[in-house]
C-alpha cells in the first residue's frame, strides 16, 4: 500500500525551521522589538532619500548608501540579538575591564586619532579597516560600570568618601576625555551620569556642587562668546590667546551663531542653520511626502547631524511628532522595565542606557529646529550607520538583556502561583 506524502512538507524550506527557532528564542520587551523596527524602517527611507548630495559628491548612487544602510541594519539587528541573549550579570563582570580600556583608547584617540574639524574623534580598526569614535565605546563602558557602582554601594551611598567620590571620579575622567574633541557629547554623557545618580540616591548636595562645578566653564564660554562678538560690524573679534587653542573657537562660534542668528550676517555660519529652517518650514502639518525633500540636495550632512529636519519636511509635524512619541515610549518602556527589575545592576543598567539614548534623540531633534546650538551627535538608529548606530544597537540589546530576564522571572513566579 502506498505511503501518503505530505507535498508540502516535502518542499517547505528548511529555513522556515530556522526562523521558528530564531522567533522562540527572541524574548523581552516586544515594545522594544517593535520601536527598533519601526525606527531602522525609517533609518532606511530617510536615509535613501538625503543622500542624493553624498553620493554625487562621490559619484556613487543612492542605492549604494541604501545597502550599505541596509547592512548596518542587519548587523545591528544580528548585535542587538546576540546582546540579548547574554545574561546581564555577564555585563557586571566586565564592566570595569571595558571602562579600564576605553581610557587608554580615548587618550590614544585624542593624541593619534583622525583629525577633522580640529578633532581627533576616531581610530580606524585594524582589518576591517573600518573608523570608530572610541566616545562612544567610553559612553557605554561608563554607563555599566556607574551601574554596577550604585547597585554595590547603595549602603554607603550618602557618604562622601565611600558613596560619592567611587561614582564621581570615573564619570568625571570620561567627561574630561571626551570634551576636547566633542564637547556636546560630554555634556550629554555628564547630564545623564547626574541623572542616575539622582535616582540612585545619591546626595542631593554633592550633585547639586558637581552641577554648579560644572557650569563654570559653560558659563565662562558664554560670557567669552558674547563680550567678543562685535555687534556693530557683526564679526567675531580676536580672541585671546587663552581660547584660541583646539576647539574653543569652534565652540564659542557656535554660542555665538546661536545667540546672535538674528543680528548675524554671516552666512556661511548660519548656512546650516538656515537650511535647515527652511526644511522645517517647507514640512507643513503632513510633509512633502517620502523622497520629495528639496533641502536635502542644499542641507549639509542631511542624512546624520540635520536627518530630523529632512523628517520634518518629508513626513511634516505629524510625522516628526511620531518620531518624538516612539523615543518617549522607549523610554516609558525602560522605565517600568527598571521598575520591575529585582536586581539593582539590571534596573540601573537599563535606565542609564535609555536615558542616553534619548537624551541624545532631544539633543538632535532641537538642533534640527534651533533650540539648541549645533552638537553634532546623530539620530538614534534613524541616522545613517556607523560605529555610533551599532553601540546604539549593542546597547538596546542590553536592555533587552535585563528585559528577559524579568520576563523570566515574572514567569517563574506565575508557575510558583499556579502550583500552589
Amino acid at each position: 500500500m502506498a505511503q501518503n506524502i505530505n507535498i508540502k512538507q516535502l518542499f517547505t524550506p528548511s529555513f522556515t525551521n530556522v526562523g521558528s527557532n530564531l522567533a522562540s528564542k527572541t524574548k523581552g520587551d516586544k515594545v522594544i522589538w517593535a520601536i527598533v523596527v519601526i525606527l531602522t524602517l525609517a533609518s532606511l527611507l530617510v536615509v535613501y532619500s538625503s543622500t542624493g548630495s553624498l553620493a554625487y559628491k562621490y559619484s556613487k548612487s543612492t542605492e549604494s548608501y541604501l545597502f550599505k544602510q541596509f547592512a548596518f541594519i542587519v548587523l545591528g539587528v544580528m548585535l542587538i540579538y546576540f546582546a540579548h541573549r547574554v545574561n546581564y550579570t555577564i555585563y557586571a563582570r566586565v564592566a570595569k575591564i571595558l571602562f579600564l580600556i576605553s581610557i587608554p583608547l580615548m587618550i590614544y584617540t585624542l593624541l593619534f586619532g583622525s583629525r577633522l574639524n580640529s578633532a581627533n574623534r576616531w581610530i580606524t580598526l585594524p582589518v576591517i579597516n573600518m573608523t570608530m569614535q572610541t566616545s562612544d565605546l567610553a559612553k557605554l563602558a561608563l554607563f555599566m560600570y556607574l551601574s554596577l557602582q550604585l547597585s554595590r554601594k547603595q549602603d554607603v551611598i550618602k557618604d562622601f568618601k565611600k558613596g560619592f567620590l567611587p561614582i564621581i571620579i570615573p564619570v568625571g575622567i570620561i567627561c574630561l576625555l571626551i570634551a576636547p574633541a566633542n564637547l556636546s557629547t560630554a555634556l550629554l554623557v555628564g547630564a545623564t551620569s547626574l541623572l542616575l545618580m539622582f535616582i540612585g540616591r545619591i546626595n542631593t548636595k554633592h550633585i547639586l556642587a558637581t552641577i554648579g562645578i560644572g557650569l563654570v566653564p559653560i558659563i565662562l564660554l558664554v560670557s567669552v562668546a558674547v563680550k567678543y562678538y562685535d555687534k556693530v560690524e557683526q564679526k567675531q573679534k580676536e580672541l585671546p590667546a587663552i581660547f584660541s587653542g583646539g576647539r574653543i573657537p569652534t565652540w564659542i562660534s557656535r554660542i555665538q551663531t546661536f545667540i546672535y542668528t538674528d543680528k548675524n550676517t554671516d552666512s556661511e555660519k548660519l548656512y546650516q542653520t538656515n537650511q535647515a529652517k527652511i526644511a522645517v518650514a517647507n514640512g507643513g502639518w503632513i510633509g512633502k511626502g517620502p523622497g520629495n525633500s528639496t533641502q536635502r540636495n542644499f542641507l549639509p550632512h542631511s542624512y546624520s547631524d540635520f536627518i530630523y529636519a529632512i523628517i520634518i519636511e518629508e513626513y511634516g509635524f505629524l510625522g516628526a511628532s511620531f518620531m518624538m512619541f516612539i523615543y518617549l515610549l522607549f523610554l516609558y518602556r525602560c522605565i517600568r522595565l527598571y521598575r520591575k527589575c529585582p536586581f539593582a545592576f539590571g534596573a540601573f543598567l537599563a535606565l542609564a542606557l535609555s536615558f542616553t539614548l534619548v537624551i541624545q534623540a532631544i539633543a538632535n531633534m532641537g538642533v534640527a529646529v534651533n533650540a539648541f546650538p549645533n552638537t553634532g551627535v546623530t539620530l538614534p538608529l534613524v541616522s545613517m550607520g556607523g560605529s555610533s548606530f551599532l553601540f546604539t544597537c549593542l546597547s538596546i540589546g542590553i536592555v533587552l538583556s535585563v528585559a528577559r530576564n524579568v520576563e523570566q522571572l515574572e514567569g517563574k513566579n506565575q508557575e510558583v502561583v499556579v502550583n500552589e
